[in-house]
């Protein structure tokens, strides 16, 4: 069986390392990370990823725009989007977009771990 593929996208190497911190206690996974919205599309469009956790605000390419580009392309990946940006407008986009649940930062292995769970991805 092919271990889980995630990809982590910050631009905050903390909140990265928060992150797949997080995800280790919670799943055995190959995790990849990207530090903004543009790398993050360059791997998606080159790899397949079972669920990528997606920060908002970002240099270059933010965290709308991935959305969007994995809407558009029809990108097969749960997309879980892990930010401070705690508007209920922001959610309701997310949501539009395809985004499977919101995390608040700084997130919390027991959040996750719930997320995961509902969408029976470990």
């Amino acid at each position: 069986m092919m271990r889980f593929s995630i990809l982590v996208c910050d631009d905050s190497t903390v909140a990265r390392k928060q992150v797949i911190r997080c995800l280790n206690e919670c799943i055995d996974a190959d995790i990849q990370q990207a530090t903004n919205g543009k790398e993050a599309l360059e791997q998606l469009h080159h790899g397949q990823f079972d669920l990528v956790c997606l920060d908002l605000t970002m240099p270059e390419v933010d965290g709308i725009a991935v959305l969007e580009q994995v809407k558009a392309n029809k990108i097969e990946s749960y997309v879980l989007v892990i930010s401070a940006d705690i508007q209920q407008k922001m959610q309701e986009r997310v949501a539009q977009l395809g985004a499977i649940d919101f995390i608040h930062k700084p997130i919390n292995k027991t959040q996750l771990n719930e997320v995961l769970h509902k969408f029976g991805i470990y």
